[in-house]
């Protein structure tokens, strides 16, 4: 906890970082987008994040990522290509879902659940 807020925190605000705070979510962003048809230009906005981690009073890790502004898509563009609607595919996401933009936010929470296990 206490190097996540040194590292994460207080390091990423005494080098000025916008939105990253020393993450290495553009990695794991880009790395799925490429994966299932996302626009790689997107990283920029889509990687902006905050990883907070705290000690409960049971003594565990609580450790949460948030991403407030992924921009994904599961339908048109990229998606159709053969290996990245097979991506889209076995994690649940290929087309538009029962309703409008149910499978882009399974695919943002995808992509937010990634970054998180990085951030482990």
């Amino acid at each position: 906890v206490e190097t996540n807020i040194q590292k994460n925190l207080v390091g990423s605000a005494m080098a000025a970082t916008i939105g990253g705070f020393n993450a290495h979510a553009s990695n794991i962003v880009t790395a799925v987008f490429l994966a299932t048809g996302q626009d790689p230009a997107q990283n920029v906005e889509s990687s902006n994040c905050i990883t907070l981690m705290e000690e409960t009073v049971g003594g565990d890790l609580w450790i949460s990522c948030t991403m407030p502004s992924i921009e994904v898509g599961t339908v048109g563009g990229g998606t159709s290509l053969p290996a990245q609607a097979a991506c889209l595919q076995a994690i649940g996401c290929k087309g538009g879902g029962d309703t409008p933009g149910q499978n882009a936010k399974q695919l943002a929470q995808v992509v937010a659940a990634g970054t998180l296990c990085g951030e482990l």
